[in-house]
């Protein structure tokens, strides 16, 4: 592991609030992809969540349905498959990456269609990742949709494509640099971090990284380079226990 990504996972590590996060990559002995995906919580209302697998996808729901304010940016699947596409992202615009796909678009054609979240003075940015077993100008691809300026009135949408993966290293992007009123979006190039070969290391790798008061859910998926196949793990803070 070299000086730049141990310099990222301590920023990562002292970063009390960098909000949702992606990590897409390859495991060190280059047999599968991975996709990680992790949502953090400062309010009692972004805190009232928990991942739930359901098939080839993972759901995100109320923890406790009876004090859910905002449906719309709590509950959404934050990963899908569409045949050789495995698809994440940090909220309901997984569904139009993956609608547009099926009808001829891209990554990139689906995003420009959104636009950051509708919650001032925030406007949290909308992040998105992509591995496509079947392109063959791309191992993956990353995008967010931000506030240009932090004004609400304008989005910055940048694409990242990432053509080679190198065994080991992932790229990680978040919502936020850390913790503020409003908190900093994130700013500059996704940022190269460490991975393993087990999914379970991988799992409480992260889930350990990051700051254990904010920290709500966090899932994991390996993809099987040669076959496709995928495995799973979740780990949910309110059911206190990894599946």
């Amino acid at each position: 592991m070299g000086k730049a990504v141990e310099t990222n996972l301590d920023a990562l590590r002292n970063s009390r609030y960098p909000g949702r996060g992606i990590v897409i990559g390859r495991t060190p002995d280059a047999r599968h992809f991975v996709q990680v995906y992790w949502i953090m919580g400062r309010s009692p209302g972004s805190r009232n969540r928990v991942f739930v697998a359901d098939n080839e996808t993972v759901r995100t729901r109320a923890f406790d349905e009876s004090v859910l304010e905002n449906p719309s940016l709590v509950v959404y699947r934050p990963i899908r498959v569409l045949k050789a596409c495995h698809i994440v992202s940090n909220g309901d615009h997984t569904d139009t990456i993956c609608d547009a796909i099926q009808d001829g678009g891209s990554f990139e054609s689906a995003l420009n269609t959104r636009t950051f979240e509708p919650d001032p003075p925030i406007f949290t940015p909308r992040i998105a990742g992509i591995v496509d077993l079947d392109d063959s100008g791309a191992a993956y691809r990353i995008g967010i949709l931000k506030a240009l300026a932090g004004n609400g009135e304008s989005a910055s949408r940048q694409y990242f494509s990432y053509e080679t993966a190198i065994p080991g290293i992932g790229h990680c992007i978040t919502t936020y640099t850390d913790d503020g009123d409003p908190p900093p979006a994130f700013f500059g190039e996704p940022y190269a971090v460490e991975l393993h070969d087990g999914i379970e290391t991988t799992r409480d790798f992260y889930w350990n990284l990051l700051d254990e008061a904010n920290r709500v859910s966090l899932l994991v998926k390996f993809i099987d380079v040669a076959s496709g196949n995928t495995n799973l793990r979740i780990v949910n803070k309110y059911r206190k226990r990894k599946c």
